[in-house]
């Protein structure tokens, strides 16, 4: 009986963006940096410090494990804010916002902590480095779903072990992994055939 995978929180965000990227980084176990990552990993510091502190009236715990057997889900939550009692997530971005994943990414971080603390957490927070705003994400029924539904098709993926097809689109010029999964070339019929006779060609010449 195959035993069924326990989902990285992160993933939910790359599926979100694109699958093919979910299952490069969390299937087949490929990364590689480029400005953005580079940049958000630089802006995390701070947030990876593991520090708890009083800010402005609330308890701030920084980079808090998160888990969920009834999910199973396991990640970290950039930072987990607390006052009177009440839950917030907070999700820290170096960049914009970039449709919904995000805010999918931290709603299971909610999920976790409901499960962890026996809790209601209704509501969380994106931080976007580049506006420099904070956002307030609504854990409403449509996204909770959502992420479920994330959530099980992550697991099929990583279970069949298949490459979704590529995009080749405005995703692609901004993704760390262009040069792993080639877009324009294998979304072409024919293109990838012309690839390798090149490549056999100037071997042999």
């Amino acid at each position: 009986m195959t035993a069924e995978p326990i989902i990285p929180i992160s993933a939910i965000e790359h599926f979100a963006y694109c699958p093919r990227q979910c299952a490069l980084i969390h299937c087949d176990g490929i990364w590689s940096d480029n400005a953005h990552t580079v940049m958000g990993t630089r802006k995390h510091r701070r947030v990876d410090s593991r520090q708890i502190r009083k800010e402005r009236g609330r308890e701030v715990l920084r980079s808090i494990p998160l888990w969920s057997e009834a999910l199973g889900l396991t990640g970290r939550a950039d930072v987990v804010e607390m006052t009177d009692g009440a839950v917030r997530p907070v999700e820290y971005k170096s960049g914009v916002r970039h449709g919904t994943a995000a805010d999918m990414q931290v709603c299971a971080q909610a999920l976790c902590l409901e499960e962890m603390l026996d809790v209601d957490v209704p509501h969380g927070f994106v931080w976007y480095g580049g506006p420099k705003r904070r956002v307030r994400v609504e854990f409403t029924q449509d996204l909770r779903a959502c992420v479920l539904d994330v959530i099980h098709a992550i697991r099929r993926q990583m279970l069949v072990a298949e490459l979704p097809p590529a995009v080749d689109d405005s995703r692609c010029e901004a993704c760390q992994l262009n040069a792993h999964c080639l877009p324009t070339l294998v979304h072409a019929p024919g293109r990838v055939r012309r690839y390798v006779d090149n490549v056999v060609l100037s071997c042999a010449t």
